[in-house]
């Protein structure tokens, strides 16, 4: 596999047809790959998270993130775009599953794609993975420490957005989750309830809970981040896409 890549901004149809920019990565070699729709956090499309997309083409797999924000704040910086964004509530559910079904359509056209689609997200994009993949068909989710799949946010938060647990039943496809035990939203509690939800309705799933962790282990950039948590995590993950998007 060739460690040669190319990045960078890309536009696609997502929900009512309406044009999405994106942050394209794909490496730059003959074998057919699977694909990954890499949702950005509530902090938006920024540059750790385009570092993310880039990471994916680094390990041989199409990835594409798309700026979920594009409509509200078209050109504006990552911090205005999210506050922008929460200050309206955050992203309508119905929106986001009608933008990752465009992102998986547009990466689905391009010449080395194998078809094969998976969905990662992180914090409010973990809760987004999932609810794609409960909308959806893939091939593979990965759920990083998202909040709000079970439970609602705290009085007073800026974001309008409901429990995605009624959904469990309607999961298309294998579901990694990767969570920090000192984390709050999602508590590990909720990380439980919604396992044994899934498992309830004989989906496939792997559960890692990491100790010393809370929200956000995976960030480079910020206090959070845990290198241990972190890189045990992107073990986890690149065994998983490899069993599901091989082929």
């Amino acid at each position: 596999m060739s460690d040669e890549l190319w990045a960078g901004t890309a536009h696609f149809a997502g929900d009512g047809g309406d044009e999405v920019e994106g942050y394209l990565a794909r490496p730059l070699g003959s074998e057919r790959s699977g694909s990954v729709v890499v949702i950005h956090h509530m902090p938006g499309y920024d540059e750790a998270t385009k570092e993310i997309t880039r990471r994916f083409a680094a390990h041989g797999y199409l990835a594409l993130c798309p700026n979920l924000y594009s409509r509200e704040a078209p050109g504006a910086s990552p911090d205005d775009a999210a506050a922008a964004v929460r200050a309206l509530g955050g992203v309508p559910d119905d929106r986001l599953v009608g933008d990752v079904a465009g992102a998986i359509a547009h990466l689905r056209s391009l010449d080395g794609s194998n078809g094969k689609v998976a969905t990662i997200g992180y914090c409010s994009g973990g809760r987004q993975s999932f609810l794609a993949a409960c909308s959806l068909p893939l091939d593979a989710a990965v759920d990083c420490y998202g909040a709000f799949v079970v439970g609602s946010p705290p009085e007073g938060s800026p974001v309008r957005v409901g429990p995605l647990l009624h959904l469990a039943e309607d999961l298309s496809c294998p579901l990694l989750g990767l969570f920090g035990d000192e984390d709050r939203y999602p508590s590990p509690d909720e990380v439980l309830e919604l396992e044994s939800a899934l498992a309830a309705h004989g989906k496939t799933t792997e559960f890692h809970s990491y100790p010393g962790a809370g929200h956000g282990f995976f960030a480079t950039d910020r206090p959070s981040y845990r290198p241990e948590a972190a890189r045990e995590g992107w073990e986890a993950i690149w065994s998983f896409l490899s069993r599901h998007l091989s082929g």
